[in-house]
């Protein structure tokens, strides 16, 4: 056989057909009705309440300005909300990624004692939910309602992620834990020295789901906080939005049209202030996301 027939195509040399013509259309048309309506959000948020008024699908507003974001920023509540977002996630995200890892390698080793009893009792909590009043009894009974921590431990355990990480750790070689007890390594040892380095798309999938789920948080702050100050990010942009939203109707009747799309614009303002830390997260982990979701999904 010549070395001519052997030769593999190089990546984009080769010619494309009528059916990946088709494809391309269809997904460069997805892709359009998600980024168009996006891009909307994006110049509402800088048009005039005028502007506004006249047309409700902007591409390009022609004054363009910045007044909802100064309403939005005005008061200084959104600022504390950033950082006890910020809290949330530096002090959240690293304890929900080693109870699930911890937890995860456990089970997924076989001579782990009571792993099918354990395994059921994590399943059961996929299936039944106790609510959120024996959740509150708990927290008021460890006196932690009123703190972040209520918040925190809250949402710090994901039984769906550490099954899918589980299921991950079940396609690593078993020789390589043999070799690491035949060194003397223990099963922390073993865990941080040659587990998780060889678990980089399973524990970047985690991150971001933990992640975007510390960073979306309301309800648990909305049950277990009280006061403004302590309040993430999302109670906060809801409060402002709810506070324009009552004053549009405690308008005059000339004023309210004015008001409401003003509110509008700061809604814009809000979605766009809320996705653009998440957007900029992201990329860092995507090319982890795919991997790591689709090994841990599946156990081999």
């Amino acid at each position: 056989m010549s070395k001519k027939a052997n030769k593999k195509p190089r990546i984009g040399t080769e010619k494309m057909t009528f059916l990946d013509y088709i494809i391309f259309a269809i997904l460069l048309v997805l892709a359009l009705m998600i980024l168009i309506p996006f891009w909307n959000v994006i110049m509402i948020s800088f048009a005039t309440q005028k502007e506004y008024a006249e047309n409700r699908f902007l591409m390009f507003p022609k004054e363009f300005t910045l007044d909802s974001y100064r309403a939005l920023f005005a008061d200084g509540s959104i600022i504390s909300g950033y950082k006890n977002t910020l809290i949330l996630l530096v002090i959240g995200l690293p304890l929900s990624l080693f109870l699930t890892t911890s937890m995860a390698y456990g089970l997924s080793r076989n001579k782990f004692p009571f792993k099918k009893f354990l395994f059921f009792l994590v399943l059961f909590t996929m299936i039944f939910n106790g609510g959120i009043v024996p959740l509150y009894l708990i927290m008021k009974s460890l006196h932690l309602t009123g703190t972040l921590w209520s918040v925190i431990l809250a949402g710090s355990f994901s039984a769906f992620n550490m099954i899918l990480m589980m299921n991950y750790f079940y396609t690593l070689p078993e020789s390589l834990m043999e070799s690491a007890r035949l060194d003397g390594a223990g099963e922390w040892r073993i865990l941080f020295s040659v587990v998780l380095p060889l678990a980089t798309p399973i524990i970047a999938t985690i991150t971001l789901f933990y992640g975007v789920a510390y960073w979306n948080s309301w309800y648990d702050a909305m049950i277990f906080l009280r006061k403004a100050d302590q309040l993430p990010l999302q109670n906060v942009l809801r409060t402002i939005i709810v506070t324009s939203q009552t004053n549009a109707s405690n308008a005059s009747s000339v004023d309210a049209t004015q008001v409401s799309n003003f509110s509008m614009g700061m809604k814009m303002a809000a979605v766009f202030v809320t996705m653009v830390p998440i957007m900029c997260f992201f990329p860092m982990l995507q090319k982890h996301f795919a991997k790591g979701v689709l090994t841990g999904a599946i156990k081999t």
